[in-house]
C-alpha cells in the first residue's frame, strides 16, 4: 500500500494530508487565512506569504496526525493549478524540494480533479458514469466521468462562479467574507419569493452568474441610503433566500439538462458550495425522482483540502502516472 503526502496551496488555505492508496485518508490538516476577511476577498500577496509561514508546520502536523515519518512516504503530491500563482509556487516548490531530498516521485494534481475525486475518500466508489457538479468560490462546472480518471467537461461558467456571486452578494449586504455560510444560514429563515432575481438562460450547458450579481447591485442602489440599514435589518433573510434560490435554480436547470442529454448512474456534488443546504436538497430530490445515486463529500473534504489531492494522486500512482521535476504551476489550468 503506497503512502502519499499531499499538499494543497492553490488559494488561501495551506493544507497537507497523508493518504494511503487507493484513497484512505490517514490525516488531513488545513490552516485557513482569516486575515482576508477584512479585505472582502483574498489578497494574493498576503496569501502567498502566509503559505510560506505555514507550510512546514502544516505538513508536520499532517505527518504527526497520521503517525507517519518522511521515510514512510512513497510519493509526494501537489496541486499545480488552477489557482493563485504565488500560492501555487509555495506548495510546488516545497513538494519538489521534499521529492529531491527523499528521492520520491512527484505527482501533480489539477485542483478541479481533486474536487471531483473528493467523494472517493475512504473507500466510497460512485457508480459510473457519473455527472458531477463542481461548485466553489472560483469554479462552476458540469463534468462527466466515465472511469476514475477520464473526465469530460460538459459546461462551465462564462464569467463569475456561483460561489463568487454569493460572496459578492454578501459583500453588498455587509455580511462579510466568505459569504457562503452566512448567506446559507440567513436564507434558511427567509422568504424565497420575496424578490425574483433574474435567472440566466443559456443554450448548452454553460453557466453565467454575472447578471444576478449586477441585478443585486442595482436593486440595492434603488433603496435610499438613509433607509438602507433599516431595510437590511428587516429583509436580510428574505433577500438572502431570494438570491440563493436564483443561484440554485440556475445550477439545477443545467444539471437537469445534462441528465436529459446523457445516461448516468449517479450524480456528485462537490466543492465548497456543496455545503449549501438548499442546493443539496434540490439535487437530492432530482436524483430521487430519477433513481440516481447521489454522492457528496464528507464536510471536511468539501472546501479546499489536501486529502482530495492525495486521493487523486493515489489513483494516478496506481496507474504509474508520475511527473518529472520540470512540473510547473498553471494558474489557469482546466480539466480536459
Amino acid at each position: 500500500m503506497a503512502t502519499i503526502l499531499a499538499i494543497e496551496s492553490s488559494c488561501d488555505d495551506t493544507a497537507a494530508a497523508v493518504v494511503d492508496a487507493p484513497g484512505f485518508v490517514r490525516s488531513s490538516v488545513v490552516s485557513s487565512q482569516l486575515v482576508h476577511a477584512r479585505y472582502g476577498g483574498v489578497v494574493p500577496e498576503i496569501a502567498s506569504r502566509a503559505h510560506q509561514r505555514m507550510i512546514v508546520p502544516v505538513v508536520q502536523a499532517a505527518l504527526d496526525n497520521a503517525d507517519a515519518k518522511l521515510e514512510d512516504l512513497d510519493a509526494v503530491a501537489v496541486t499545480y493549478g488552477p489557482g493563485l500563482a504565488g500560492s501555487l509556487l509555495v506548495g510546488l516548490t516545497f513538494a519538489k524540494g521534499l521529492a529531491v531530498a527523499r528521492s520520491l516521485p512527484i505527482i501533480g494534481v489539477n485542483h478541479l480533479e481533486g474536487h471531483l475525486l473528493s467523494v472517493y475518500a475512504d473507500g466510497v466508489t460512485p457508480r459510473l458514469p457519473a455527472l458531477t457538479l463542481i461548485v466553489s468560490g472560483g469554479h462552476t462546472e458540469l463534468v462527466k466521468t466515465e472511469s476514475g480518471l477520464v473526465h469530460t467537461v460538459l459546461g462551465r461558467t462564462r464569467d463569475d462562479a456561483a460561489g463568487e456571486a454569493i460572496d459578492k452578494f454578501s459583500k453588498l449586504m455587509g455580511l462579510g467574507f466568505p459569504g457562503g455560510p452566512v448567506v446559507d444560514k440567513l436564507a434558511a429563515a427567509g422568504n424565497r419569493d420575496f424578490y425574483r432575481f433574474p435567472r440566466a438562460e443559456l443554450d448548452g450547458l454553460d453557466f453565467s452568474f454575472s447578471g444576478i450579481k449586477t441585478s443585486a447591485l442595482y436593486y440595492l442602489k434603488k433603496i435610499p441610503v438613509d433607509e438602507r440599514q433599516a431595510f437590511f435589518d428587516d429583509h436580510v433573510q428574505d433577500l438572502s433566500a431570494s438570491f440563493l434560490e436564483a443561484i440554485v435554480d440556475m445550477l439545477s436547470t443545467q444539471l437537469i439538462k445534462a441528465l436529459d442529454l446523457g445516461s448516468y448512474a449517479s450524480v456528485c456534488l462537490v466543492g465548497g458550495v456543496s455545503a449549501n443546504v438548499r442546493l443539496r436538497d434540490r439535487i437530492a430530490n432530482i436524483c430521487g425522482t430519477r433513481g440516481l445515486d447521489f454522492y457528496i463529500p464528507k464536510p471536511e473534504y468539501r472546501t479546499d483540502n489536501a486529502a482530495m489531492v492525495g486521493i487523486a494522486a493515489a489513483q494516478r500512482l496506481l496507474l504509474k502516472q508520475t511527473d518529472s521535476l520540470e512540473l510547473t504551476i498553471d494558474p489557469s489550468a482546466r480539466l480536459a
